[in-house]
């Protein structure tokens, strides 16, 4: 029994250094550069924001508050006060609801992780995240026009943590802070991917998550629900995956439900949005991370056909 306990541990631990060797580096460069936008870019980022309620774009403002929307470094928690600010100042709700879904769903120090997955997962998260939140903001355009869709009474304006008057030690605060947010999940997901990489054989993952692509990318969406924890936990999981047969498209799909539906972001939505807006959320999000992915495999298996692919 001892043998077999030893056993089992020097494998685990052979595929968990193997993991960490592999994505340590993306994980550490993503903290640094996420830590230098938020403290010398963020304020920018969310004053462009602003300066948009003086634009007169109409929906199509939506485009550019999803794209600053990826741009902002902050979580969930810190971008909702920021909204209520916004709002005051005369941010239109579409407006909002565009830059807010694409900030749920991606940042500069997740798009820095998810270059581990390689270039083509990359395009996939960026460009699925910027159209998950256009499409927000349209369907917030079209469906709330005479009625106001978020509820910011009770959140008071965001106050930033990066206060030191030392540049360089108020950099060094922000990069520990990420450290200790995001290290136990990133080390939690190279051990669940190790464990996958020992006990799940290849073959029935990649009949499960590839050759039946709609039943994958169902079965992506639904369990990013409950799994998604922290964006670098997830990405030992997805580079795993990917390789092991996943589609890109389940991929896509796990990549849209994982951070919309993480349990910290759900409990401060439900507040903003109320119980009728939740449910709406809910399954935008569904919808969407569905016909994102059957929208990728469905070009990626163009692509393979194609000459030369």
């Amino acid at each position: 029994m001892l043998y077999v306990l030893r056993r089992e541990f020097i494998y685990i631990w052979y595929y968990f250094e193997l993991q960490l060797r592999q994505i340590l580096p993306y994980w550490l460069l993503g903290i640094l550069i996420g830590s230098i936008v938020s403290v010398f870019v963020g304020d920018k980022i969310h004053r462009l924001v602003q300066s948009l309620s003086n634009q007169k774009l109409g929906v199509l403002g939506v485009v550019p508050a999803s794209i600053l929307g990826i741009a902002s470094p902050l979580c969930m928690y810190g971008t909702i006060p920021l909204a209520a600010s916004f709002s005051k100042s005369g941010i239109r709700d579409d407006w909002l609801a565009a830059f807010m879904m694409s900030s749920i769903l991606l940042n500069p120090q997740l798009i820095v992780y998810s270059t581990a997955l390689g270039t083509t997962a990359l395009t996939v998260r960026i460009v699925s995240c910027l159209l998950c939140g256009i499409a927000a903001g349209i369907l917030v355009h079209l469906f709330c026009q005479n009625t106001s869709f978020f509820d910011f009474s009770g959140f008071a304006e965001r106050k930033s943590r990066d206060t030191h008057p030392n540049l360089f030690i108020r950099l060094l605060k922000n990069i520990g802070r990420n450290f200790k947010a995001t290290g136990p999940w990133f080390l939690f997901g190279v051990l669940l991917a190790s464990l996958f990489q020992r006990y799940v054989p290849a073959h029935n993952f990649a009949q499960l998550f590839g050759s039946n692509e709609g039943f994958g990318i169902l079965m992506s969406a639904t369990i990013g629900v409950p799994l998604y924890a922290c964006g670098g936990g997830t990405i030992p999981l997805l580079q795993q995956w990917l390789w092991n047969g996943m589609s890109m498209g389940s991929a896509a799909a796990f990549m849209i439900t994982g951070p919309a539906t993480k349990i910290t972001n759900l409990g401060a939505l439900k507040i903003v949005l109320g119980i009728k807006g939740f449910i709406l959320y809910m399954g935008f999000v569904m919808a969407f991370s569905l016909l994102c992915g059957e929208i990728v495999d469905f070009l990626s298996s163009e692509a393979a056909l194609a000459p030369g692919g």
